[in-house]
């Protein structure tokens, strides 16, 4: 093995240039590999990130617009949510659905102090932290108390209590605090984390005290539950379709009228998402290794211009004894030695790269819609990947020296031995 190692040096000795040259070509795919797969990776995270908080085995209900007369009545109704619906739901659905939430929301400018914000007061019960995935980080949410007592308190966010405060450092300070909305005060009794998951401009607030204070009725924005026991799309679809139904004919609308409520499955939503993240995946792959395809020509060709060059030395071989199967390990070893050593160059300046983007706009965020969002969350490459990525240097390596290798093997010692 160690007098093999020492042709392939001295071979690669002799074109040095040549070898490097061709060689890059190899690099840049994997290099470029690599960082399309970390990029994109950053990218996918950054995304699922944002919605990781919140349950994935949730659904949302809201009013729309039917689509076609139904029970004497016409099209074009507009629908809308109530409050009884959610204990409508419960009742239909006593093995499926867990927490149900309603909220209803009205708009209102908050003033503490000299400070003033636009906010959206948000009418919620105490298990919508829980099923809209929102993260405390200083007091509490909303609690059963609040709802019996209709209690005139308020769960900010931490950006809107900066606002308040004037400083990060002075967040904490803003528990306890009277904060003015229209004409009534709420005290604060929490701070959430700003994420893609909740608006940073929302403020929660019990249910009854907003349909009290603000003249809300019956009426409700949208109805959330969690649920349990449906694994598969095609149980998710049944189940939305039933859900449909109860709603539409509670509030006399076909009951296969898709129009007349809109229902939001975050289950569904993920495995589409999981698909579409598969065909980011091997849409990046394709692209990377063809690429790397480029490289693989290029080394071909040395090998072949190799093989030319070598034609008297592998006569020389053969006469004194050397199989075909010796020269051809000869070439594929050489080949797939500098498809390896080159790759590998390139796969480690790609993680460099991976690398430098984790800790440039790994920690930066941008805003989208009022809310942070961070660019890159680890854009970086698995164990997984460098193993496959090995696997397909070894195997382009020696596709590339195949056809060179088995040129090789061809020469007839004679005819080897003839040439110049």
């Amino acid at each position: 093995m160690r007098d093999l190692f020492i042709e392939i040096w001295e071979s690669v000795r002799r074109n040095i240039l040549r070898t490097c040259l061709t060689g890059f070509a190899v690099a840049w795919g994997i290099f470029m590999l690599i960082v399309l797969l970390g990029a994109g990776n950053g990218l996918m995270n950054a995304l699922l990130g944002s919605s990781q908080s919140i349950s994935i085995n949730t659904m949302m209900v809201g009013g729309g617009r039917t689509s076609e007369a139904y029970a004497g009545l016409q099209s074009g109704r507009n629908i809308q949510i109530e409050a009884k619906d959610a204990e409508l739901i419960m009742r239909a659905f006593p093995d499926v659905v867990d927490n149900v939430s309603v909220t209803a929301s009205v708009s209102q400018n908050a003033v503490y102090q000299d400070n003033a914000v636009s906010i959206t007061l948000q009418a919620c019960y105490p298990e919508y932290i829980d099923t809209e995935g929102l993260k405390l980080q200083y007091g509490r949410f909303v609690n059963r108390k609040d709802i019996e007592d209709r209690r005139k308190v308020m769960v900010i966010s931490d950006q809107v209590a900066e606002i308040f405060a004037g400083s990060k450092s002075r967040i904490p300070s803003m528990l306890g605090k009277m904060v003015r909305c229209g004409n009534i005060n709420f005290k604060v009794v929490g701070i959430l984390k700003s994420d893609m998951s909740s608006s940073t401009r929302s403020a929660y607030t019990p249910f009854t005290t907003i349909r009290t204070m603000f003249n809300k009725g019956k009426y409700v924005d949208d109805i959330t539950f969690t649920f349990n026991g449906l694994e598969t799309e095609e149980e998710n679809e049944q189940f939305e379709k039933r859900l449909r139904a109860l709603v539409n004919t509670a509030h006399k609308a076909a009951p296969d009228d898709n129009s007349a409520i809109w229902i939001w499955n975050r289950f569904t939503q993920s495995l589409q998402m999981d698909k579409g993240i598969g065909i980011v995946n091997t849409a990046l792959w394709i692209i990377g290794l063809l690429t790397l395809l480029s490289g693989i020509v290029g080394v071909s060709n040395i090998m072949l211009i190799t093989v030319k060059e070598r034609t008297h030395e592998f006569g020389i071989r053969k006469a004194i004894g050397a199989s075909p199967w010796n020269i051809t390990r000869l070439i594929l070893a050489e080949s797939i030695s500098i498809t390896a050593f080159f790759g590998y160059l390139g796969m480690f300046f790609g993680l460099v790269v991976c690398e430098i983007l984790d800790q440039t706009l790994g920690q930066s965020s941008v805003s989208v819609l009022g809310q942070e969002m961070s660019v890159f969350v680890n854009p970086t490459v698995g164990v997984d990947v460098a193993i496959e990525a090995t696997l397909v240097l070894i195997i382009s390596g020696a596709v590339a020296g195949l056809f060179p290798a088995m040129k090789a093997a061809k020469v007839r010692p004679i005819e080897a031995l003839r040439a110049e």
